[in-house]
């Protein structure tokens, strides 16, 4: 892999660094507040099912309904903050307007008036309800947010530099909102936990609003939603880094649902404190390998250089999971797995933000929103790839949930689950991004090529 050089000095302003440490970690910081009511929110089955007593198969039909809607208007809302045009920009009103009603509403969901013995529909539509505009309003807050990093911070030394910022703060965010709610919800109860978390997210954002900006001179998009969509789908670049993502996350979601049958069938260990223990080292650990991989190795490696050796380095952190019996040799291999995992999380916005670049140097435009919202429409696959997989390797086990207990071969099966398939998805990425074009020369030449065409507009008057 060829290190990424410097930029040239004479080439345009918009390659040097422009934005400052203080301008990163205020951006940064609003990513905490995004964290907690996302997370928080795996709660809402345990809040509806086990305390307001929904029906469980009605729950898990209205979840699903929502995965399908989760997927479907990330691209859409993306789509349209690409072509809002504001006195505040694109993606600031989605920011600004949106994050306060989007907390109000995750604050409602862990307040419903309606007991499932009493007002069973009552309650299934107000969860129905509340979470369908809770999920719209937060995903445009979200795309917005999201979108304006590629555009705030144009250089990979800047990238980079908030990336890690970002992730640092989303591993506290992950830890509060997956760690606190239950605790807090015992001692105060569910809406005034939510209530707390959704103030403690909105002071967050409110810290980073002022820090928000959007350049001029990107031409408008031109191009109607299904035109659009096909563009996006027929970039290589996009395909090979989108689909190396939907592998990161179908290993992280594999070791999420598999720990706890691990943990008890596996390693023979009762009670929930060892999978909270393990899953917790590799987020903790996690947070703290990014500094190290953004001072030692992204410079080195660029971005696709560091996501192979990343994804690589999780493939090995897992196999001893195959072969351990003890609860300190799992922690070793989950502990080198959330190394391996800030690599992975470090890079996918930066290389994505590379993605966009070198489509604003084709077309003119600048189409964050739309990368993004299709970016997350199609990494959502990845759960149904964990459901499927948990599936095969729970029946080829033989483990029924029904039987006091399990037999001897269930033991392997989630031996097989932990190590196998994530393996082959961490490989797999490997595999993807060797294909990814945009790393070495190109790269260099498209940064270069953009600089100049930037610099062309702002002389011309178009910023």
């Amino acid at each position: 892999m060829t290190s990424v050089p410097a930029p040239a000095p004479d080439l345009t302003p918009d390659t040097a660094p422009d934005t400052t440490p203080s301008q990163r970690w205020r951006y940064a910081v609003m990513n905490f507040g995004l964290t907690i009511p996302a997370q928080t929110g795996s709660f809402l089955l345990l809040y509806y099912v086990d305390d307001r007593r929904m029906d469980p198969a009605w729950a898990a039909t209205a979840l699903t309904c929502f995965a399908v809607y989760n997927a479907v208007n990330n691209p859409v809302i993306g789509f349209l903050s690409d072509r809002t045009r504001s006195r505040w920009g694109r993606r600031i009103p989605f920011v600004r307007f949106g994050f306060l009603p989007a907390l109000i509403l995750f604050a409602l969901l862990f307040w419903a008036p309606f007991d499932g013995v009493s007002s069973p529909v009552a309650l299934l539509v107000y969860f129905v309800v509340v979470w369908t505009l809770w999920e719209t309003v937060s995903t445009a807050v979200g795309t917005g947010y999201l979108a304006l990093l590629p555009e705030m911070f144009r250089t990979f030394q800047e990238r980079t530099d908030v990336a890690w910022r970002m992730n640092a703060v989303q591993v506290v965010g992950l830890l509060i909102g997956l760690a606190l709610p239950p605790l807090l919800a015992g001692l105060l109860g569910w809406g005034v936990t939510a209530t707390l978390l959704a103030a403690l997210a909105a002071a967050a954002i409110l810290s980073g609003l002022g820090s928000l900006f959007e350049r001029p001179g990107a031409a408008a998009p031109g191009l109607g939603f299904f035109r659009a969509a096909g563009v996006t789908f027929r970039n290589p670049a996009f395909l090979t880094v989108v689909a190396a993502q939907t592998m990161r996350f179908f290993c992280t979601g594999t070791l999420a649902t598999g720990m706890g049958f691990y943990v008890r069938y596996s390693l023979g260990e009762t009670g929930g404190a060892a999978t909270t223990l393990l899953l917790a080292a590799a987020f903790v650990t996690a947070g703290a390998a990014l500094w190290p991989w953004r001072t030692f190795v992204t410079p080195r490696l660029g971005a696709r250089g560091t996501l192979m050796l990343a994804f690589a380095l999780g493939a090995a952190s897992l196999i001893p999971l195959a072969l351990v019996s003890t609860l300190a040799g799992a922690l070793a291999s989950t502990v080198l797995f959330g190394v391996a995992l800030s690599g992975m999380i470090l890079m996918g916005d930066v290389i994505l933000g590379d993605v966009i670049d070198e489509d604003e140097l084709r077309t003119g435009e600048r189409r964050e929103g739309l990368y993004y919202g299709m970016s997350g429409f199609i990494t959502t696959l990845s759960a149904a790839l964990t459901a499927q997989a948990f599936g095969a390797v729970t029946r080829a086990s033989g483990y029924d949930p029904t039987l006091t207990t399990q037999p001897d071969t269930v033991a392997g099966g989630f031996r097989f689950f932990m190590t196998v398939p994530p393996i082959a998805g961490a490989l797999l990425a490997v595999a993807l991004l060797a294909l990814y074009p945009l790393h070495g020369e190109r790269l260099n030449a498209v940064r270069a090529a953009l600089a100049r065409k930037r610099l062309e507009r702002a002389a011309a008057g178009g910023g």
